[in-house]
């Protein structure tokens, strides 16, 4: 793996550099420094030093003369920023950062991270849910009643396959998985997935259906949305923003295909993708839960979740499994006991 593409960051307000700084990082760049514009070291602007310059000044009259003489010195390509960033508890800062993101993506490429499928081990769940018995009658159908989408990115596969290796047989919901990655890695990864577990992986190609029991893996090369009758469509267009598949917009897309039928879970992963449009799915009355932290080998794409407020219920992958199986036998449970008398 080679190193994180190298990020300075210059900005007249020390709250200003901190927050853009945070950005980079949470991104997988590596920030090597931080600085004003008066204590900017001449070390920093030769050849090979950075990839990239981020810049924001509150007052470009005051600073007229050292950005002249920055765009003159520095070696590397200067990206200004444009306003100063919100909050990051304001609801305008997911937005704030995606623009940025796609800013860096654009002038240096996406971070060097590698997923190591093959290493993610074989082993047996320390958590096995049992069926409960309001699942025993279930029987996959091309019509799923619940459909939950799992977000994932660096240290996902993992995480969300601990998760999957729980459940149980008979689960009633059928799960989209929105994964960061390689085009060339999803076969790999929907066998890795699918492996000693009760969930049917596969990839959910333009014309497949979802089904109880079932995941399905978003791809990669072009955006999909989700019909009410189970069958998954290409918009006939790339998905939206740096990373593909858009994690923001396969909720979008589910949620406006099953109304208040749906659900939410982000796992690790870096950035904040999920973090635009798990919010209004939550809005609309459904649940949006996320891996706790601690679990995560990289927790910056839940934590953004969570920082926006909308997060119910966050824990462990194996806790996720049980929340989950739990909340669906209950709504079971009290459909049976509405159900008029056969």
């Amino acid at each position: 793996m080679t190193a994180p593409g190298r990020v300075g960051v210059i900005a007249d307000s020390t709250l200003q550099g901190h927050l853009l700084s945070s950005a980079v990082k949470g991104q997988g760049y590596q920030v090597v420094v931080n600085t004003d514009p008066e204590a900017l070291e001449q070390r920093w602007l030769a050849e090979g030093a950075l990839d990239l310059w981020v810049v924001d000044l509150s007052s470009e009259d005051r600073w007229q003369s050292f950005l002249d003489n920055l765009l003159e010195d520095a070696a590397a390509p200067i990206l200004f920023c444009d306003g100063q960033a919100p909050a990051r508890t304001d609801a305008r800062y997911p937005k704030w950062e995606r623009r940025l993101v796609t800013k860096l993506v654009d002038f240096i490429g996406k971070p060097a991270v590698e997923e190591r499928l093959e290493v993610i081990p074989q082993r047996l769940p320390q958590v096995k849910i049992p069926t409960p018995r309001e699942f025993e009658t279930i029987r996959p159908g091309d019509h799923p009643k619940r459909v939950w989408v799992l977000g994932a990115s660096l240290g996902g596969p993992a995480a969300v396959k601990q998760f999957l290796d729980c459940l149980p047989a008979n689960l009633p919901v059928a799960f989209v998985l929105a994964q960061h990655i390689d085009a060339s890695f999803l076969d790999t990864l929907c066998g890795v997935l699918g492996r000693d577990n009760n969930i049917h992986c596969k990839i959910g190609v333009d014309g497949s259906a979802l089904r109880h029991g079932e995941l399905a893996i978003a791809p990669v090369e072009y955006a999909v949305k989700f019909r009410h009758d189970g069958r998954i469509q290409s918009t006939g267009q790339a998905w939206e923003g740096p990373y593909a598949p858009s994690i923001d917009q396969v909720i979008q897309h589910v949620g406006e295909g099953y109304g208040n039928a749906c659900g939410a879970i982000l796992f690790s992963g870096m950035g904040n993708d999920g973090a635009i449009a798990a919010p209004r799915l939550a809005a609309s009355g459904c649940p949006v839960w996320a891996q706790s932290a601690d679990t995560c080998a990289v927790s910056s794409q839940p934590d953004s979740v969570r920082e926006t407020g909308c997060v119910s219920y966050s824990g462990s992958p194996e806790q996720l499994a049980r929340q989950l199986v739990e909340r669906v036998r209950r709504e079971l449970k009290n459909a049976s006991s509405l159900a008029p008398d056969a």
